[in-house]
């Protein structure tokens, strides 16, 4: 007598699917927007980072950042006039802006949060208990992913929680 055990994957690959599909998604509109907006002059970047420094806040031309980490790691970036600010409390929270984009993100217990607004866009992003979040927004749109949902307004926009699955984008 032989007894044969089937191992339940069909319960994981769903999820890693949709967080492959995300993923994929996320890229490809990130790249983009970068081949979009290839031709625009750069001025020069501004990093926030936090810790050491318990709140990093820095203006470099029209660019400015601010980052800030009671517990965890958060940075910030911002090139030409962006504005880019991060705080984390746990976690990790990230932001990257570029143009005129503003770029949020805030992370608390174990989540990673990380924002881009690329050239004009505002993106908001918010983990928390482990989460993953990501918001992409190029010029003129939104993009807010939080664990109450994900949110995407405008051309050039992407919103993922990669715990929940939920994901929005516009091109």
């Amino acid at each position: 007598m032989s007894i044969q055990l089937k191992p339940r994957v069909h319960t994981l690959i769903p999820s890693i699917t949709r967080a492959g599909a995300s993923l994929a998604v996320g890229i490809a509109i990130a790249g983009g927007m970068a081949v979009a907006g290839s031709g625009v002059a750069s001025a020069a970047q501004v990093d926030c980072v936090s810790p050491p420094s318990a709140n990093d806040i820095r203006v470099i031309g029209d660019a400015s950042c601010g980052a800030t980490a009671t517990v965890g790691n958060a940075g910030a970036t911002a090139m030409d006039s962006g504005t880019a600010v991060s705080v984390a409390n746990g976690g990790s929270a990230n932001s990257v802006a570029t143009g005129f984009g503003v770029a949020l993100s805030s992370s608390r217990g174990a989540g990673v949060a990380h924002a881009f607004a690329l050239g004009g866009g505002i993106s908001h992003s918010n983990a928390s208990n482990g989460n993953t979040t990501i918001a992409v927004a190029g010029w003129g749109s939104g993009a807010k992913a939080e664990a109450s949902g994900v949110n995407c307004v405008g051309p050039l926009s992407f919103a993922v929680n990669l715990n929940t699955g939920a994901v929005c984008a516009l091109r």
